[in-house]
């Protein structure tokens, strides 16, 4: 209802003659509804995908700082829009397959496994929350594997803590036991149904998403 309107009918109505103090304009905060935030949500995490899709699991964003800096601005983004969500719980538990990394170590296995004769295949992180297991994992089709094994503790709503237990280089009628090495933690800063997103204790960057297959030792 407009000042004028209630003048005319309240009648508390103040006199024509005095000045009615002009309110201040109203701003009121943008509301995000559920909806909204799915939509967002939808938009950036499909402009990150999009950023990564030639990008060779990271190879070629090595050496494209542009590239990179647009990548890690994207995840950003997403981190801002799962903020206050719960990345830790059951459904971290999976068997989540590479799509983009910035970690030196894994790009230069993917890299260089040319030189012993294979090449890698899926790289894969597989959590299990509740048995505190955390295993990283390169595989070398058709029988080749080297996987780290870790315990992992939730230090709070996004982020775990590990620490590397063993190593192991396997082939197809092989092993060979490599000893533990460092701990550190990671965040994950975006989790649905599809992807995960991660931030790790050395600013790297990690995009993953939900294998079709589990993965066991």
């Amino acid at each position: 209802m407009s000042l004028a309107a209630l003048s005319l009918s309240s009648p508390l109505t103040v006199s024509t003659t005095t000045k009615q103090k002009p309110r201040p304009p109203h701003n009121p905060k943008p509301q995000f509804t559920c909806s909204s935030l799915t939509t967002q949500s939808q938009s950036a995490k499909q402009h990150l995908l999009n950023l990564i899709s030639d990008q060779e699991r990271g190879l070629k964003t090595q050496n494209d700082t542009n590239k990179r800096d647009s990548i890690i601005k994207a995840i950003d983004a997403m981190a801002v829009l799962g903020r206050n969500n719960v990345t830790t719980g059951d459904s971290l538990s999976a068997t989540w397959r590479l799509l983009w990394t910035t970690e030196k170590e894994q790009l230069f296995i993917i890299e260089k496994a040319y030189l012993f004769g294979t090449q890698a295949g899926d790289v894969l992180q597989v959590i299990d929350v509740d048995n505190k297991t955390l295993n990283n994992v390169i595989t070398f089709p058709p029988d080749g594997v080297f996987f780290v094994r870790s315990s992992i503790e939730i230090a709070s709503s996004q982020r775990v803590n590990f620490k590397f237990t063993s190593a192991v280089l396997r082939g197809k009628n092989w092993e060979f036991p490599l000893p533990p090495f460092g701990q550190g933690w990671f965040e994950t800063v975006y989790l649905d149904d599809e992807i995960r997103v991660v931030k790790d204790i050395r600013d790297d960057y990690l995009v993953v998403e939900r294998a079709p297959y589990n993965w066991k030792e």
